[in-house]
């Protein structure tokens, strides 16, 4: 199995290390624009092999598409951060290009290639890759569900004082101040967290998930890149080992959960022919109406890509 990450940025570099420690594949390129980063960042993530025991091949390449050849998963994390001054249209313009750019390049050379879109704004960036690839909507879909989900088990198991590995969780809708959390359908070792964890707790650390990237802009001064790029890396691993893994994935709607045309976060199944079912759970009134807040936000920045005719 042969892996492509394009953009060897801190989220790119943290995706590739992952892939290569947990030996998900054989070869991992890791590709950017910059004159010799991929090249240093993969020579050494290489160098690391001896100590943490791994086989995995680390390629870098500074924009040379041919070495992303017969690639079988392509993580996609390349643009720019929004920074002071700049509008959230001029970031979309700007990432969507980019997008654009890069989809076209590595399709050309992996046409049959399952696409992972990490860039941001995450839902509309999946929706340009999309209409770029012109592929089936199973094989083009976004990260943000896991790592979104990551961090409310990570909050959970701070708060009861127990392992995240046994919280369980599901989190849907945009990835953003919209996204939708639900504690219904979370489980600490079976047991539902309402049973746990107070509802003025719950509801704090619901919030603090949907600020969750802010926080850590907020310390770091920059956006968060180790859970991130951990959460591609599980998202790649469960294709190429067809795991059949269910996670909360940015996906292309066409009639689940009443929405058509959209990229939304939901969970799925995820094998090796992608996503290979979206799984419709039974929302309550409450649970729907933040979904559905949620896909208006989202489709407000989808019709603001549209009007701006970047991806055709």
């Amino acid at each position: 199995m042969k892996v492509t990450v394009v953009g060897a940025g801190n989220v790119g570099a943290t995706c590739a290390n992952v892939l290569a420690h947990r030996e998900v594949c054989n070869e991992v390129v890791l590709l950017d624009i910059k004159e010799g980063y991929a090249e240093g960042k993969a020579l050494d993530i290489w160098e690391t092999s001896p100590i943490n025991s791994f086989d995995t091949r680390m390629i870098g390449s500074t924009n040379d598409y041919e070495k992303t050849s017969g690639s079988d998963v392509i993580v996609i994390t390349s643009g720019i951060p929004r920074k002071p001054g700049m509008s959230r249209d001029d970031l979309i313009a700007t990432n969507a290009g980019i997008v654009k750019s890069v989809t076209e390049n590595v399709i050309a050379k992996s046409p049959d290639a399952i696409l992972i879109c990490v860039s941001n704004p995450l839902d509309v960036m999946t929706y340009a890759t999309y209409l770029t690839a012109k592929k089936d909507s199973r094989k083009v879909m976004g990260m943000a569900g896991i790592l979104d989900t990551a961090r409310y088990r990570s909050f959970l198991a701070l708060e009861l004082d127990c392992s995240p590995k046994d919280i369980q969780a599901v989190l849907m809708g945009g990835h953003g101040d919209t996204m939708v959390p639900l504690p219904r359908y979370t489980t600490v070792g079976g047991i539902p967290v309402t049973e746990l964890v107070s509802e003025d707790r719950l509801n704090s650390i619901v919030e603090r998930t949907k600020k969750g990237g802010g926080e850590i802009v907020n310390l770091l001064g920059t956006s968060g890149y180790y859970a991130p790029g951990a959460a591609a890396a599980q998202m790649v691993e469960a294709i190429c080992k067809d795991q059949k893994r269910i996670f909360p994935v940015c996906a292309w709607l066409q009639g689940e959960y009443g929405m058509k045309d959209i990229y939304l976060g939901v969970p799925v199944k995820l094998g090796k022919n992608g996503i290979e079912e979206i799984i419709e759970l039974d929302l309550n009134d409450a649970e729907k109406e933040l979904l559905e807040n949620s896909a208006t936000a989202v489709r407000d920045v989808m019709a603001v890509l549209d009007k701006m005719d970047v991806v055709v």
